[in-house]
């Protein structure tokens, strides 16, 4: 096919191409793309037709891919990011008046402990410019990243999609939370000793201090696991329950009183926090305003460099 036969291609048929194979379901990519499930499935079979194969094979409630599928994807993907970022480099973002649609991921920490300022600061700037925070973790983060359901997030991460791009926003270290009115810091022993909460996305009972502790040879009792942070502070107060939570997040729930923040009575490692996005969107004018105010409102001073 020559670049005068592109004439006879709709775009959006490769957009809807491209969502079916992240959803692997008409019903998912039509919600998706805020179109009607007659309109996916019509969509397809014109697919079908323009590359003469079934592209997508009912399996049980799932739609697999075929082999020809996975060989138009994997030329499809690079060449849509790079329309994207073509047609993104020749549009102007203006903060004050723009309409635009952000969709972030947060992890739970994040968006407690460092979601409020980045709030007054965007709708200062921006304030007619909608957020759509969606919860994020290290496991969540390359599916979300990779569909398109957000362009930058913020979490600690690990594996991400091959076109995305990621910085170090800030190194966290963690503090001990308690609400009791005993003096002084705790010693290891009492750290043991007393009973603990944990916050944990997947209801785990053990987390890094564990690790820590093990090398220690020491143990702790995890007597409550939450899945957020919302509400800790008030679960810890008249209580002798102590917590272990990011540096960012102690800071904002002590502000709220009630409960004080100390350093871990055991050495412990720094966690860099990541910001991450799509390649595509690296050079878009609003995506790359709204990373810089990620970076300045929620990253320490390191990051700015």
């Amino acid at each position: 096919m020559n670049r005068n036969d592109l004439r006879r291609v709709d775009l959006n048929l490769l957009i809807v191409f491209e969502t079916l194979m992240h959803e692997r379901s008409v019903t998912r990519a039509a919600e998706k793309l805020f179109l009607g499930q007659p309109a996916i499935s019509a969509a397809l079979a014109r697919l079908r037709s323009l590359f003469d194969d079934p592209l997508f094979v009912r399996t049980g409630r799932s739609m697999e891919p075929t082999a020809r599928a996975m060989e138009i994807a994997a030329l499809l993907s690079p060449a849509l990011d790079s329309i994207s970022t073509a047609v993104s480099r020749a549009a102007d973002f203006h903060p004050a008046t723009s309409t635009a649609v952000f969709r972030i991921g947060l992890s739970d920490d994040v968006e407690f402990g460092l979601l409020p300022p980045l709030i007054k600061r965007l709708r200062a700037e921006a304030p007619g410019v909608v957020l759509v925070i969606r919860r994020t973790n290290y496991l969540l983060m390359p599916a979300l990243l990779a569909s398109g359901e957000i362009s930058v997030g913020v979490a600690y991460t690990e594996e991400l999609p091959a076109n995305a791009k990621r910085k170090v926003l800030r190194r966290s270290k963690p503090k001990l939370l308690r609400a009791d009115a005993a003096p002084g810091a705790l010693s290891l022993d009492d750290y043991c000793s007393r009973p603990h909460a944990l916050v944990s996305f997947a209801g785990d009972l053990s987390g890094f201090v564990d690790r820590e502790l093990e090398k220690l040879g020491r143990k702790r009792r995890v007597v409550l696991a939450l899945p957020q942070f919302n509400g800790l502070g008030t679960l810890l107060a008249g209580t002798d329950i102590v917590a272990t939570v990011p540096d960012y997040t102690a800071a904002a729930l002590t502000s709220a009183g009630g409960v004080r923040a100390e350093e871990l009575p055991l050495p412990t490692q720094t966690f860099e926090l990541h910001m991450a996005w799509r390649g595509a969107q690296d050079n878009d004018p609003a995506e790359r305003w709204l990373r810089s105010r990620i970076q300045m409102f929620c990253g320490d001073p390191d990051s700015l460099t």
